[in-house]
Parts: structure tokens; C-alpha cells; sequence
């Protein structure tokens, strides 16, 4: 099978996006489908960084188009960006030979991406398969960064109904997901529940106060806190930010943000402005040490915005059960984390503004760092036999194998 796969971000970018493709082109160009991807020539996170115009990684080819690199300090440089693919995308596509791929997998970021890929399937003779990772624009509305109701919110909810019905398979990431899909256009049997896997090779086994990490950071025996990954508007992270300014006086704790994205300026703030010690702020790790940096934490945060619940889906919680942490979520009941919660025990799951409750239960597990150990083991058990890599490698390599191409 020709497989071509458009998405702003691909290896060696560090963004989850990015890792959960390159597992996913790496298994389907080592099991004999010839794949090609068509993405940005910039770091996600840093414009500084440029990557080269074409290579070749695991099999699977890569060519980065010129699009703009404005970064993400203003709105309009972001729109610009996001533009300026799309348009080299539509471009390309355009002058796309027929037939030259059989399907084309489209995602979700940036918002039109996958409209284009739906648009141009039946001249270009190619299957679309709708990866819907995040939706747009309901997230934006949802967040306030789109008005509801608004012409912009119209045209873009037109063109992604557009998408969800052309499309010949739809992966969604859990049931929430699916259903929403189905209410926007799309036929039911073509749409798979396809979870996303974690994104790393191996888990830190060590003694807790022995990790690496946590050694080089200087965390001692503190109760790690830990947020990793990006910090985005459609994952608010007021309620941990005021969690750590209740235990500020107590040395036992640390809270941890690994990461970047538009918010991350927001906690250097909130940790200025209440001279928080406790706060320690961190760049996005390189997969190869994901492990230890994961491993280090006592708790992993997973957030999810209210009213969120079928546009977007964390997928913290599938990493941080396979390293075997308690988790600690904060958003709306029920979800597709509070499903998975339902099945261990020792977890801590919170509405937003829970601030108290998060702070009892903290100060309850800091006496028992052994009791933590007990529902980490718990999780991991459930990850190794629900969301393991390979198993849900191979459920994304069979869903686009199952499309009929004739």
C-alpha cells in the first residue's frame, strides 16, 4: 500500500504528535507499505530550529515544505503558519499525481489540514483516513479563542463536518470521540477506537531515590508532582498552579512542568509573582531519556478542560499508568480517563477548582510513598494489557490496512 501522511509535525520533532507518526510510519514501512510524509520544515515549539527539506528514516520518506516560521508569540503569527502549510499542502495536492497513493492519513493539526485531504481524494483517486486527534474548531470555541456562533465558527464547523462525511475511515482516540463523530456526519462503521500508545521504548524499574533524573535535578525525596508535555488553553493548569501555592510552606513537595506551548509563560508568571520555590520548570525531554524523566515523579497530572470531552483527548494517561505512577487528574466526569480510573484504585480524579481536596490528598500520601509504589503497580498492569505499544501499533496498522482501495 502508498500510504501519505500530512501533518505539520513529524520525527525528530519531540511534540507527542509527532512520536505517536513516527511509530506508527516506522511499523508500516518495516511491514512493506511505502510511506511518505509531508510536514513542516520547523521545530514545533522552537523556529530556531530548522529541519533538512528531505530524508529518509526508517524507511519512510520525508519532505518538509517551506511554510512560514513566525512561532507562536502572537496569534497572528501562529495563523500565518498555519496558513502558509495549509496553502503549500493545497498546492501540492493540487498537482498531486492521480493514483500515485492509495490512502492519504490527514490529522487534526492544523485546523483545514484534513479538509484539504478529504477535498482532493476522489480527483487524486486516493482513500482519506481522518485521524482525529484534536477537533477543531469546537476546542477553540469551547476555550473562548473562537466566539460560538460567530461567522468564523460557522465556516470552520461546515468545512469539518465536510471532512468527518468524505472520509473512508476515521481512527478515534475513545468512545466520547466516536460518538461526536458520528453526531457530525460520519458513518459509523467506518469509524475505529484506536486509542494512542506511550511513547517510549523502555520504563525506569530502578529504586524511587536512584533514578537518574531525579537525581541530576536535585529532587531529593520531595513528592514529585509532575505535569510533562504541553501546556495549552484546552488543558487550563490553574488548579495545580493553586495547589502549589497551598503547600508552598511545606518542603515535602514539588511541582514539576516539563514542556512548553502557549500557557507555559503562565506558570514562569504564577511562580514569579508568589516567589514559589516549590515550582521548577523544564524543557521537553528527548525520547531516549522520557523514561527516567517520567519515572522521577511520584504523580503524573493528566488535565482535560471542562467541557472538552470528545474534541480532545489527553494521552498522558496511557504513559503515565505504562511507567507505573499514580495519577493525578483534574477535569471533567466522566471521560475517557475517568473510565480508565474506574478500573485501579488510589488514583486521585478531581473536578477543576478542587484545590482542597487535591492538597488532602497529598498531604494523606506523603506519610506512604510505599502506598504509591501499590497503585503505580496497579496501573501498569492495566497498561500492559490494554495500551501497549504494540498492541495498538498493530490495531492502527490493521484499520488502514481494512481500507478498500480497489
Amino acid at each position: 500500500m502508498r500510504i501519505l501522511v500530512l501533518s505539520q509535525v513529524y520525527w525528530p520533532d519531540t511534540v507527542a504528535v509527532a512520536q505517536h507518526l513516527a511509530d506508527l510510519c516506522g511499523k508500516l514501512a518495516k511491514d512493506g507499505h511505502e510511506v511518505e510524509v509531508w510536514t513542516s520544515q520547523y521545530h514545533y515549539e522552537d523556529v530556531n530550529i530548522k529541519y533538512p527539506i528531505s530524508e529518509k528514516n526508517e524507511g519512510v520518506k520525508i519532505r518538509r515544505l517551506k511554510n512560514t516560521g513566525f512561532g507562536k508569540k502572537s496569534v497572528w503569527r501562529r495563523l500565518m503558519d498555519f496558513f502558509t502549510f495549509n496553502f503549500l499542502i493545497g498546492f501540492n495536492l493540487l498537482f498531486l499525481k492521480s493514483g500515485k497513493f492509495d490512502v492519504v492519513l490527514g490529522l487534526t493539526s492544523p485546523p483545514l489540514l484534513s479538509f484539504l485531504a478529504a477535498r482532493f481524494a476522489k480527483a487524486k483517486k486516493y482513500k482519506f483516513c481522518y485521524w482525529t486527534m484534536d477537533l477543531q474548531p469546537e476546542l477553540s470555541i469551547q476555550s473562548g479563542l473562537i466566539q460560538r456562533g460567530s461567522m468564523v465558527a460557522r465556516v470552520l464547523t461546515f468545512l469539518g463536518d465536510y471532512t468527518f462525511k468524505k472520509a473512508d475511515k476515521i481512527i478515534a482516540l475513545d468512545k466520547y470521540m466516536e460518538d461526536y463523530s458520528v453526531s457530525r456526519g460520519a458513518e459509523a462503521e467506518k469509524v475505529s477506537v484506536i486509542p494512542v500508545w506511550p511513547v517510549m521504548a523502555q520504563v525506569y524499574e530502578g529504586e524511587r531515590m536512584a533514578n537518574p533524573f531525579r537525581k541530576d535535578q536535585g529532587f531529593e525525596e520531595k513528592i514529585v508532582i509532575m505535569y510533562s508535555g504541553n501546556h495549552s488553553f484546552v488543558h487550563p493548569i490553574d488548579t495545580i498552579l493553586k495547589v502549589a501555592k497551598e503547600l508552598e510552606k511545606d518542603s515535602r513537595f514539588l511541582f514539576v512542568f516539563i514542556g512548553g506551548g502557549v500557557r507555559k509563560e503562565d506558570v514562569t508568571k504564577f511562580k514569579q509573582e508568589h516567589s514559589l520555590a516549590n515550582i521548577t520548570q523544564l524543557p521537553y525531554q528527548p525520547r531516549e531519556n522520557i523514561h527516567n524523566s517520567l519515572g522521577s515523579s511520584d504523580y503524573q497530572v493528566v488535565i482535560l478542560g471542562d467541557g472538552q470531552v470528545g474534541y480532545t483527548h489527553p494521552n498522558k494517561v496511557y504513559g503515565a499508568m505504562f511507567i507505573g505512577k499514580p495519577i493525578l487528574y483534574v477535569g471533567p466526569t466522566p471521560s475517557h480517563v475517568t473510565d480508565i480510573l474506574e478500573k485501579t484504585e488510589g488514583n486521585i480524579a478531581v473536578p477543576h477548582g478542587s484545590v482542597n481536596k487535591i492538597r488532602d490528598e497529598l498531604l494523606k500520601s506523603v506519610e506512604n510513598v510505599d502506598c504509591l509504589e501499590s497503585v503505580g503497580k496497579s496501573n501498569r498492569e492495566l497498561a500492559n494489557q490494554n495500551f501497549h505499544p504494540k498492541v495498538l501499533l498493530e490495531k492502527m496498522t490493521q484499520a488502514l490496512e481494512s481500507i478498500p482501495t480497489n
